[in-house]
C-alpha cells in the first residue's frame, strides 16, 4: 500500500520557496547594502569595502526577488473586456524588482572591476540607474496591485505600510542613482545623495520586509499547517 506523502524532509524543505526566505533575502541584503552606505562607515571602509558589500547583498536582493516572483501567482488574469486577459499586477510588480535585482548585480560586480571613467559609465551608472527605475516602477505597481485587492489608504494594516515603507526605499534608490551620476571628470554628481540615498533606502527595504514577516504572526497562520513545507502565504512588498 502506498501512503501519500504529507510533509516535505527538512533538507528538501530549505529549497522551498516562502515568504519567510523572501522576507529573510530582502532584510539580508538590506543590512549589506546599509552598513556600505552608512554615515561614518563607508568613509572608513573605502570604496573597496563598500562595494564588496553592495556586491553580497546585491545577491541576496536577487535571490529574494526570484522568490517573490515565483510566489506572485500566475502572470495574466482573464478580464470581461478586450482582450480577455490583463496581466496581474502583482505580478508585474515582482518581475520588475526582480528585473531591478538582477541589474544591481551587474552593477555592484561592475563596481569591483570598474577603473576607467567609461567603464564605472557603462558597468556601474548605468545599470544602477535603470535597477533604480526598475525598483521605482514595482514600488509603484505594487500600490496598484494593493489598492486593486484592498483598498489605497489601508493604514490599518501591516501589509500597506510595507508597500508604502519600500516605496519610499525606492525613490530613495532613485536618488541616489542621480547623486551617482558619472562626470567627466570621473567624479560622482552628488556623494552625499549617493551614500545617503543608499542608506535610506537599504533601511526601508530592511523594515518593509521585517514588518511583514510571517514570525509576529505564527501563531495564527501555523495552525493545522504542520509539516506542509509552505508556512506562509504570499504578501505584497
Amino acid at each position: 500500500m502506498t501512503v501519500a506523502a504529507t510533509s516535505i524532509d527538512p533538507p528538501r524543505r530549505l529549497f522551498v520557496p516562502n515568504v519567510t526566505k523572501q522576507c529573510w533575502g530582502f532584510m539580508i541584503g538590506s543590512a549589506f547594502f546599509a552598513v556600505g552606505s552608512a554615515p561614518g562607515l563607508s568613509e572608513a571602509l573605502g570604496s573597496s569595502g563598500s562595494n564588496l558589500l553592495f556586491f553580497i547583498g546585491a545577491w541576496f536582493f536577487t535571490g529574494a526577488g526570484l522568490i517573490q516572483l515565483f510566489l506572485s501567482g500566475a502572470v495574466a488574469v482573464r478580464v470581461a473586456y478586450a482582450p480577455g486577459r490583463m496581466v496581474r499586477a502583482e505580478w508585474l510588480a515582482a518581475a520588475t524588482q526582480s528585473f531591478g535585482t538582477i541589474l544591481f548585480n551587474v552593477s555592484t560586480t561592475g563596481a569591483l572591476h570598474a577603473r576607467s571613467i567609461a567603464a564605472q559609465e557603462k558597468l556601474v551608472w548605468n545599470p544602477d540607474a535603470g535597477g533604480s527605475v526598475a525598483f521605482l516602477l514595482s514600488g509603484i505597481l505594487a500600490f496598484v496591485a494593493y489598492a486593486h485587492a484592498r483598498r489605497l489608504w489601508d493604514l490599518g494594516r501591516r501589509a500597506w505600510w510595507s508597500v508604502f515603507i519600500n516605496m519610499v526605499g525606492c525613490i530613495a534608490f532613485g536618488a541616489s542613482a542621480v547623486g551617482a551620476f558619472i562626470l567627466p571628470s570621473g567624479d560622482a554628481l552628488n556623494n552625499g545623495l549617493a551614500n545617503n540615498g543608499t542608506f535610506v533606502g537599504a533601511l526601508c527595504f530592511l523594515l518593509a520586509s521585517l514588518i511583514v514577516l510571517p514570525f509576529w504572526d505564527r501563531g495564527r497562520h501555523h495552525r493545522g499547517r504542520a509539516g506542509s513545507g509552505q508556512d506562509d502565504e504570499p504578501v505584497l512588498r
